[in-house]
């Protein structure tokens, strides 16, 4: 490995895009659990997609709206946490994918909190003129389906899974 300036500024470029979608990434439990939901859908690209178990969402105004939506404004308003795991982060370029893990935490008035949801979670991310933000994000509920272990053994593929 050479210590030439542009070998150093490349190197450090990398390091600077990581600490970025990882703040990307780290943003979303806090700005969901806040409730706001401008903010969290400001996370993906304007055309950006959520794409979960139950349903996907297209574009942040799609996201926004299922943010403001019933089931995540009953989970928020009787104390929930968005957990995300520190993501393993491929980079190529303006793109990257980002893998790991997502737990949501219900509180419950008898009790300690339970865990409501377990996901493997894919970040198809970008660059864009706003910073690293999400193209696609693909949740698989970790259930013991083929899909869930395929989105996981794709942390090296920088391509866009298939739905």
């Amino acid at each position: 490995m050479s210590d030439s300036p542009k070998d150093l500024a490349h190197r450090l470029a990398l390091i600077e895009d990581r600490l970025e979608i990882y703040q990307l990434v780290a943003a979303y439990g806090p700005l969901v659990d806040s409730n706001s939901v401008q903010e969290a859908a400001e996370l993906w690209t304007e055309d950006g997609v959520y794409d979960i178990d139950i349903g996907a969402w297209h574009g942040r105004d799609e996201i926004r709206g299922m943010l403001e939506g019933e089931l995540h404004q009953s989970l928020v308003g009787g104390g929930a946490g968005h957990v995300l795991s520190l993501p393993y982060v491929e980079l190529d370029g303006d793109t990257a994918v980002a893998t790991l893990y997502g737990r949501v935490f219900q509180h419950s008035d008898d009790g300690p909190f339970t865990v409501f949801r377990t996901v493997a979670s894919r970040l198809e991310c970008v660059r864009t003129d706003e910073g690293w933000r999400v193209k696609r994000r693909t949740n698989q509920l970790l259930d013991g389906s083929t899909k869930a272990h395929r989105l996981l053994s794709s942390l090296h593929d920088t391509s866009e899974l298939e739905a």
